[in-house]
């Protein structure tokens, strides 16, 4: 069986804010760094084996707190950035949600065709994760592995590992320091192509 923690990184100041964060690239804030040590000190127990994290500051500060006192590497992947939210990078979910209510209904009801002006469309980032779940899904087969990797991007994950439809952009975006372990037995491994 493979087992596979998907971590969210701790907040940073635009997270705490209520901001859009996406792939902006920002460290820890001082709550975040102590849910960063909370994580750490919860999966402590864990015989993790390998640990992945997005390239994003805060992903690897927290990715960091897990690997210490470990002897396991942890290793940067750039396809597990975050989505890019475009020209709504530092809005407020609230300012969006109230100036552009068509758009921001188009991420809660259709997330899988969302696109934020000039960003990524989400269906580009479900590739990327996707391209990385089959590599990691071949590498691992068995075992505990971790991802370190911030919202939205990791409930992309989630509902590519869970074989679920994809939910709102926006119920997860603020969701920080947080865990969740997905269990894949060996024959059950969703491999998309």
């Amino acid at each position: 069986m493979l087992r596979i923690l998907l971590i969210q990184p701790g907040s940073t100041d635009l997270d705490e804010q209520g901001r859009i964060k996406g792939s902006l690239d920002l460290p820890l804030s001082a709550n975040g760094a102590g849910q960063a040590s909370r994580v750490a000190e919860q999966l402590s127990d864990e015989p993790i084996e390998a640990i992945y994290a997005s390239p994003s500051q805060s992903a690897v500060q927290t990715a960091t707190a897990i690997a210490n006192n470990r002897r396991v590497r942890l290793r940067r992947l750039g396809k597990l950035r975050n989505v890019d939210h475009g020209l709504w990078h530092g809005k407020l979910i609230e300012e969006v949600k109230q100036r552009l209510p068509r758009a921001y209904r188009r991420g809660q009801d259709n997330p899988e065709e969302f696109c934020p002006p000039e960003g990524e469309p989400l269906a580009a980032a479900r590739q990327r994760a996707q391209s990385v779940l089959n590599r990691l899904i071949k590498k691992h087969k068995s075992g505990t592995v971790a991802l370190v990797v911030p919202e939205p991007m990791a409930t992309v994950i989630r509902r590519l590992l869970d074989a679920d439809p994809m939910e709102s952009v926006w119920k997860s975006e603020k969701d920080c320091g947080g865990w969740t372990l997905i269990e894949l037995p060996t024959s059950e491994v969703p491999i998309a192509t």
